[in-house]
């Protein structure tokens, strides 16, 4: 009977406490907070603009994509709900420009940052004295407007303006030096990826460059007093503490390359197979006059953004404020 009662009343006192293992939650201190306050007080006003000049547009084009309208009879607009939708949706051309857009955004993100961090690797183990050269060196691309490049690279490959760069391969054996690159999805598809590669790699290798300076350099030299190799290195102590830049540097050229336009308006407008999404809504819209399919598009186009977006957050996996406060 006394052992009965000395469980019951174990287990009364067992209900009555809280749980050793749940965690209580953090409170944010008032140093986060004040980071906080700061952080809004510095970026609030520019974020406001942005909303302001980017909510109409936004809003615009999905009113617009409800209606069936036409540029040349702007009166004559029929609501019509989601029927714009369903006819892009069941349109070829929009799977086949869907399918332009991942191939490009695919090929580029990576070459970028494969080629980004050899460039950010260079820089951050370069001897001071021509460490801020060579990132002004590797900036020049990146400076330029895109127009300009994609110009710069279209009369380098295009054989009727004179393009120069068939005589520098001529050297290769089997190359034809009468090879138009224009002429074909895949080559065309080559000359655009190059030429997004050499503009915008800089902007991969600077964010990398960040990251590698935030490895702990105690970390380098234990791992390699421990017998590691360089890949051993790379692998498991710079790549793991550059998540956060990486993840960041991914994300904002994979949503950069998603939109791609100008080198393809410039290069090919779209020829042989190679129209994307931005260049498929900008046909549709002024080329073909419908504004409510045009809209529809550009509504499709910005939903994937945010998709892909979100898919980058979760799967990385990264708290960007962690060590915020040690």
């Amino acid at each position: 009977m006394t052992a009965e009662i000395a469980a019951t009343g174990k287990l009364r006192a067992d209900r009555q406490r809280p749980d050793a293992e749940t965690k209580p939650k953090k409170r944010r201190s008032d140093r986060a907070r004040a980071e906080a306050r700061l952080g809004w007080m510095l970026a609030g006003p520019a974020f406001g603009i942005m909303l302001l000049v980017t909510l109409y547009p936004i809003v615009q084009a999905l009113w617009d994509s409800l209606f069936s309208l036409r540029l040349t009879a702007p009166g004559d607009r029929e609501f019509i709900w989601f029927r714009n939708y369903a006819v892009i949706l069941g349109d070829p051309a929009f799977w086949q420009s869907m399918g332009v857009t991942l191939f490009i955004t695919v090929v580029t993100v990576l070459l970028e940052l494969i080629i980004g961090f050899g460039f950010a690797l260079v820089m951050h183990r370069a001897i001071k004295k021509l460490r801020g050269f060579a990132r002004t060196a590797i900036l020049v691309p990146y400076g330029i407007i895109t127009v300009v490049s994609a110009f710069a690279f279209f009369y380098a490959f295009d054989i009727n303006s004179g393009g120069y760069v068939n005589n520098w391969l001529s050297w290769i054996p089997g190359f034809d030096e009468n090879l138009n690159w224009f002429a074909s999805q895949s080559t065309s598809l080559t000359v655009i990826i190059l030429s997004e590669v050499w503009k915008t790699t800089p902007f991969i290798s600077l964010l990398l460059l960040s990251g590698l300076a935030q490895v702990p350099g105690d970390l380098e030299e234990a791992a390699k007093v421990d017998g590691a190799t360089g890949w051993e290195v790379l692998r498991r102590v710079i790549l793991p503490n550059m998540k956060a830049a990486i993840m960041v540097a991914v994300l904002f050229r994979t949503l950069e390359a998603f939109r791609i336009f100008d080198n393809i308006f410039i290069m090919t407008a779209g020829a042989n197979n190679t129209e994307a999404l931005s260049l498929l809504a900008y046909n549709t819209s002024i080329g073909r006059l419908e504004i409510g399919l045009g809209s529809a598009i550009s509504v499709l186009l910005f939903l994937s953004v945010l998709v892909i977006a979100g898919i980058f957050i979760k799967g990385f996996r990264v708290d960007l404020s962690a060590g915020r406060n040690s």
